[in-house]
């Protein structure tokens, strides 16, 4: 950031190259720490059609996704609920979710679409420890490996 007494902070641009997440999407950086984001952070997730995400939960991060492209399912469980018991949602451009802390959550992509979303991390996403592995998610077997 520039020298001064209120710096202006840069703009943030979607990186070109991904970094598998935990739950083994595809994440490019838009807005972190380098950019002045404290408080937040921000990717776009993606994964290929018809794949199923690694089943996780956040230790302290809360999570809102906005969906930019393509279609598929989400599923979020609270702690100590039956996963069978949480039922997935459909997703298509336009819809938003929220993953709160300590939740688990798995989601997964229609046969035909490369869901791509916005996720925002509140506060700022502090690596990969952060994510806890979940036995049983809600959507079936991964079909994506960890990183």
């Amino acid at each position: 950031m520039p020298a001064g007494p209120n710096p202006v902070p840069p703009v943030g641009r979607r990186s070109t190259d991904a970094i598998t997440a935990p739950d083994g999407s595809q994440i490019r950086l838009v807005l972190h720490s380098e950019h002045g984001a404290h408080a937040c952070s921000i990717v776009e997730v993606s994964i290929g059609p018809g794949s199923v995400s690694r089943p996780v939960r956040h230790r302290a991060v809360e999570e809102a996704w906005y969906i930019i492209a393509g279609t598929g399912r989400v599923w979020r469980c609270p702690p100590n609920t039956d996963p069978g018991s949480c039922s997935p949602v459909a997703v298509t451009p336009g819809d938003a979710v929220v993953i709160p802390v300590g939740w688990a959550f798995q989601f997964s992509a229609d046969l035909h679409e490369e869901p791509r979303f916005l996720c925002i991390t509140m506060p700022p996403w502090p690596g990969a420890e952060e994510a806890i592995d979940v036995k049983i998610g809600g959507l079936g077997a991964p079909t994506l490996s960890p990183p």
